[in-house]
């Protein structure tokens, strides 16, 4: 069984947790998920299942979207609600809606961000949530990302009693970004604690919310024996790739790993980066265009006749 599964996380599992269910329920060691999910985060988790765990970097590459809320008043160790609070500044009035929109708009564009220490970000190969738990204090390391758009999304909702105040947003951002550290960072341009108190994934991988499904629906299918109608093709991760449908000679050729002339495949003189060979209308290869060789050589062998 290969393809992949746009998989709807529930709120209290981990990524990993997801990867081992779904191992269980289709009897399939090779599966994996294409992006790191926190427990108290749901939404948009695709799985990779069978030959299509090759292309899970592929879906990674694909932009995330976001809805949530931060929370200012406030901060924890872990920059959500799972952490222990360490710092608190009660608010005595409201920051105005055009307040909150100019910080939000400063931290748009291409921004330079540093992991949560309770993260999986590898340091000299140990993560940092190991260091964190052993308190062992460790330089994270800076990381570029892209926030297309942080945008309010209705009226922040102030709290007089607790002295807190609640932002709903909506993020469009690029693979690596973290979200709660967005959340910090909002307070610190506008020099309070803050945490993030909500978050659900809209969209990754190329799949959107109303697109998923649940371990629920994938028991179902298996005992119905339908399972093919919930997984999609790993083509769906190479979508943006120019297609090649490949001749039987070249076919040959492809299963031997051979380096391909530009020639083989019409190519102007302006060759495409990459190219998706397919056979019998399926993604067998991806190649990629080598100028000193002015040809093409393997990029990522998939073979799935």
């Amino acid at each position: 069984m290969d393809g992949i599964i746009p998989l709807y996380k529930p709120w209290g599992m981990t990524s990993f947790d997801c990867v081992a269910k779904i191992r269980g329920i289709l009897h399939q060691k090779k599966v994996g998920h294409s992006g790191t999910l926190d427990p108290n985060v749901d939404g948009v988790l695709p799985i990779c299942v069978g030959k299509a765990t090759k292309v899970v970097n592929y879906l990674m590459a694909s932009g995330k979207v976001y809805e949530g809320a931060v929370t200012f008043g406030f901060s924890t160790t872990t920059e959500d609600l799972d952490g222990e609070v360490i710092k608190k500044r009660i608010l005595s009035q409201a920051f105005s809606d055009t307040e909150i929109d100019m910080a939000m708009l400063r931290l748009t564009g291409e921004i330079t961000q540093i992991p949560p220490i309770y993260s999986a970000i590898k340091v000299n190969g140990k993560k940092l949530y190991e260091y964190a738990r052993q308190g062992i204090e460790v330089e994270r390391p800076k990381r570029q990302i892209t926030v297309h758009t942080f945008e309010r999304q209705a009226r922040s909702v102030f709290d007089k009693i607790n002295g807190t105040q609640t932002v709903n947003f909506k993020v469009v951002c690029s693979k690596g970004t973290y979200v709660r550290t967005l959340a910090v960072d909002l307070g610190e341009i506008l020099g309070v604690p803050a945490v993030m108190s909500k978050l659900t994934r809209l969209s990754s991988g190329g799949f959107k919310l109303d697109e998923t499904v649940t371990f629920a629906q994938l028991e179902s299918a298996v005992e119905t024996n339908t399972i093919d109608t919930l997984i999609r093709p790993l083509d769906h991760a190479l979508k943006n790739y120019p297609h090649f449908e490949l001749n039987a000679d070249l076919w040959r050729r492809v299963q031997n790993g051979a380096i391909l002339q530009r020639s083989n495949f019409d190519q102007p003189k302006n060759a495409a980066p990459v190219l998706a060979l397919t056979f019998h209308d399926r993604v067998q290869a991806l190649y990629q265009y080598d100028e000193k060789r002015v040809a093409y050589r393997p990029m990522t062998m998939l073979l799935t006749n």
